[in-house]
């Protein structure tokens, strides 16, 4: 089981020099990823908020070994080309460290720009996406992704709705939002062990709050335990949490 850090570039976090500095610290504490939430906007209204694709360039240039991604964006609000440019490059500068992190998004981030709020029609696009996004990392783009045959695809999915758990099982690993406990993921990671009919590694991925315990996430089947700051905590809590190590 691997340890990451779940950061919302929100606030005095909306700086990528110090989401940086943050990353390299915590590579040299031995934590295994970072990801950063991916919204336009968070209440309250006015409240600073980084783009975590920049954010992410930035962190992956002062570590080596730390896995990285957006946890998660919403595909229906982007074009499946710019965002297959963006990952490619973000994979190449990082050495093959990007993990795409994928979901319908929250409505709340969507319809004050215009964006698709129907669930349905989200999902629609969103599984669109994915395909188009398959289709040119295994070559309908130059360069190719360094992580062969694709970068890897975590899909989120709200408890306890299925829908996003079988979607998840077609690509690298589920992300499940909002479970009541670790019982709760070993249901789904025989769900999904039965629908994937060992097609190979899949990652099973969880957040905890800081502090909290993992071995009952791991005996569940985690392969991924994040420590999620929820809502955003000052600088000062994230590094302690940060030299605390995983």
């Amino acid at each position: 089981m691997k340890r990451g850090l779940y950061l919302a570039p929100f606030d005095r976090l909306a700086d990528p020099r110090l989401l940086a500095d943050l990353a390299g610290r915590a590579e040299q504490c031995g934590w295994d990823g970072l990801f950063l939430w991916d919204r336009i906007a968070y209440p309250p209204p006015g409240r600073a908020v980084a783009d975590p694709w920049v954010a992410l360039s930035a962190i992956a240039m002062t570590t080596e070994t730390l896995r990285i991604g957006p946890m998660v964006t919403p595909l229906a609000r982007r074009r499946a080309q710019k965002v297959a440019r963006e990952t490619v490059t973000l994979d190449h500068l990082s050495g093959g460290r990007l993990t795409m992190g994928a979901g319908l998004g929250d409505p709340a981030d969507l319809g004050p720009f215009g964006e698709v709020v129907e669930p349905r029609e989200r999902a629609r696009l969103l599984d669109e996406s994915l395909d188009r996004l398959d289709g040119f990392w295994r070559g309908g783009f130059h360069p190719l992704p360094v992580q062969r045959p694709r970068i890897p695809v975590w899909v989120a999915a709200s408890w306890p709705h299925r829908r996003p758990v079988r979607r998840a099982a077609r690509w690298d690993g589920l992300f499940p939002i909002g479970l009541p406990g670790p019982e709760e993921l070993a249901v789904l990671a025989e769900e999904v062990a039965q629908a994937r009919e060992d097609e190979g590694h899949f990652d099973l991925v969880v957040e905890v709050p800081p502090g909290a315990g993992v071995q009952r996430w791991a005996a569940a089947g985690a392969t991924w335990v994040l420590t999620s700051f929820d809502p955003q905590p000052p600088e000062s809590v994230v590094r302690e949490v940060i030299e605390a190590g995983p």
